[in-house]
């Protein structure tokens, strides 16, 4: 247990946190949510004793262990798989305590080791750190390469994977999917799901949070507000609030009346695919919780650009890669104004190098690319962010980009983007990475594009930004690219998706659900084919007919677990099916009128069931998997 007393704390002149009474039980797993600049790595830098409370309590037991996500990696010899496996002090101890005894031939302190090693699974330790670190990305060869030749958002892999080894009582994660790619999301989610300790999230991906997260810790006003029920039931419960104030109603009404004409619009196309009847369902959603955003900061949008030729690009028969070897061939496809397009694929399949192709940043190695002379392309990446000048103010990298622009404008145009008062004249450089996305953001809108292309827009955007976002891109009339790990984003603005696998760039007819589905499967035939590898490279030419035999027998007794998988999958679909069918009934407002109590009391309850239900079997998928895996190697 985890327990807060009339807790409060001061950062500098700030008091972040004041009185607060909060109490978190084992097992719990807990999204901590609130605007940039609440408090809440501080609250975690107080958990782990960086911090003192400036009065009251923090309540830990004995011996807890907690892990949490180092900020830094040094750039060590060692490969990442010992890396990883530092993460579990205990593994490593007994480690130095065996090879100690050995050498000092002490066989009954050795036993004693030995037990204790069984204990803790220590002998499978070599395989937990290869799953994770297979979940994250990571391929067999780089487990046994070296730390320092990893960039730092590989790193930054490596510490998460480090954190997740740690056989822990506490785990705290601060933004553990920025950088992620959306498989290795997925991934994450379904892990964090089976963990068994207690749970401390703070993200700003909505969609992880409801998948993850049991309850939601809301801090706000120097106040903490534990809401039972994930990220979804804590939008409505806090719109609700929200709309007591009648100050608030009137925009609330404004902005649900936007969003209305949205789902008006793309209902008609519910019918022509499973990608147009997800974003419908994400945009009736949005409608319903839009009210729980009233209070943003955050007020933009896109206006229409000068010009909108069509076709915007052509792409026939195009061959993209960095040498010779193209790393996608055979590329054709047109983007015409309207077209919402996500792009989905592995880590490395090309995703990227498509985006910086079309963006003129990569020449073309084969084929013929054809753009509008009209083309006006709005292009967001991450490593745009360094590419600011961090001498120069918001206002002045506006003032560049339209020196015609009075003051005032513009300092009311970056007010939208919260660059109010002295942070619009006060230079770049220190800004967070949360603040320079935003006015790298600011820049794209301002230049009226009409192709957008964004690469992971939202990674440091906090939810009310991610929300802003997502509504201004709505409206905007040009064409957009998009690839995130942001799900929610990706239902909400996108009508199709590329699939970039295999050296090709082909539609995915289907919704993030399909993808998911999709992503099993490819992991399976990865995993046959190194398995296969496997058995080649240690077959002797001598006895190839002993070694199919052995592959064979191997098969037969891979099947029962191939086959729970597959059952396991099914129970899972049908689970979401049900979950889904329930939160649309909780979505509507009728329900929680009076003389609707008992059947809200009933949803309510079928859908703790099916939560459970659905926890339970995704463990065990997850452990199933993990059992496969092992046994395939």
């Amino acid at each position: 247990m985890l327990k807060f007393t009339n807790l409060s704390l001061r950062r500098g002149p700030r008091e972040l946190l004041q009185d607060v009474e909060l109490t978190i039980h084992h097992g719990q797993k807990v999204g901590i949510t609130g605007s940039n600049g609440v408090g809440k790595s501080s609250l975690f830098a107080l958990i782990l004793g960086h911090l003192h409370a400036d009065s009251g309590d923090v309540f830990l037991p004995k011996n807890l262990t907690i892990a949490h996500v180092a900020q830094e990696t040094p750039a060590l010899d060692s490969t990442a798989i010992e890396y990883v496996l530092d993460g579990d002090v205990q593994l490593r101890q007994l480690e130095k305590d065996i090879n100690a005894a050995e050498e000092n031939n002490q066989g009954e302190v050795l036993a004693h080791l030995y037990s204790e090693m069984e204990a803790i699974d220590g002998y499978s330790a070599n395989s937990r750190a290869a799953t994770l670190l297979n979940g994250l990305g990571f391929t067999t060869e780089q487990e046994h390469s070296a730390v320092k030749q990893f960039s730092g958002g590989w790193r930054m892999r490596l510490n998460l994977a480090q954190a997740l080894m740690c056989r822990s009582d506490i785990l705290l994660l601060d933004e553990p999917t920025n950088h992620l790619d959306l498989d290795a999301v997925i991934w994450l989610e379904a892990w964090l799901k089976s963990y068994k300790g207690t749970l401390l999230l703070i993200s700003h991906d909505r969609d992880f949070l409801d998948n993850v997260a049991d309850n939601i810790a809301h801090i706000e006003n120097q106040g903490i507000t534990l809401y039972s029920g994930n990220y979804s039931a804590f939008e409505v419960r806090r719109a609700e609030y929200l709309a007591s104030q009648q100050s608030a109603y009137e925009k609330q009404q404004r902005e649900v009346q936007h969003m209305h004409k949205f789902v008006e619009r793309f209902k008609a196309k519910a019918s022509k695919a499973k990608q147009a009847q997800s974003r419908v369902k994400a945009l009736e959603r949005m409608e319903l919780i839009a009210p729980a955003h009233v209070d943003s900061p955050f007020n933009f949008t896109f206006k229409k650009a000068d010009k909108m030729p069509n076709p915007l690009i052509t792409l026939d028969d195009v061959a993209i890669g960095y040498t010779e070897e193209p790393l996608l061939s055979k590329v054709k496809f047109t983007i015409h104004p309207g077209d919402r397009i996500g792009l989905l694929g592995h880590n490395g399949a090309g995703k990227s190098t498509l985006i910086k192709l079309l963006s003129g940043e990569l020449k073309i190695l084969k084929g013929k690319l054809t753009a509008a002379k009209e083309l006006n392309i709005g292009y967001f990446a991450q490593h745009q962010l360094e590419q600011l000048d961090f001498s120069a103010s918001p206002l002045l990298h506006l003032q560049r980009l339209d020196p015609k622009a009075t003051e005032s404008d513009l300092r009311k145009y970056l007010g939208g983007f919260a660059f109010n008062n002295d942070m619009a004249i006060d230079p770049v450089a220190p800004l967070s990475g949360g603040e320079k996305a935003r006015l790298v953001l600011a820049l794209v809108v301002y230049q009226r594009p009409n192709l957008l292309l964004l690469d992971e827009p939202t990674n440091h955007l906090d939810l009310e930004m991610r929300h802003a976002l997502t509504v201004a891109m709505q409206d905007f009339e040009g064409a957009m690219i998009i690839v995130s790990h942001d799900r929610h984003l990706l239902r909400t603005v996108t009508d199709n998706f590329l699939l970039v696998a295999n050296g090709k760039v082909a539609e995915f007819d289907g919704s993030l659900d399909d993808y998911r589905n999709w992503l099993s499967q490819e992991n399976k035939k990865v995993l046959i084919a190194e398995t296969e590898v496997k058995e080649n490279n240690t077959a002797d030419p001598q006895n190839k007919k002993q070694q199919r035999q052995i592959s064979a027998e191997k098969r037969r007794l891979l099947k029962p677990l191939q086959n729970r998988l597959k059952k396991l999958e099914k129970q899972m679909e049908e689970l979401s099916s049900n979950k889904e069918s329930l939160q649309e009934k909780l979505a509507d407002n009728d329900i929680y009128n009076q003389e609707n109590k008992e059947l809200l009391k009933t949803l309510l309850e079928e859908q703790g069931q099916v939560d459970s239900s659905l926890q339970q079997v995704e463990m065990d998928w997850l452990e199933v998997s993990e059992e496969l895996e092992s046994a395939s190697t």
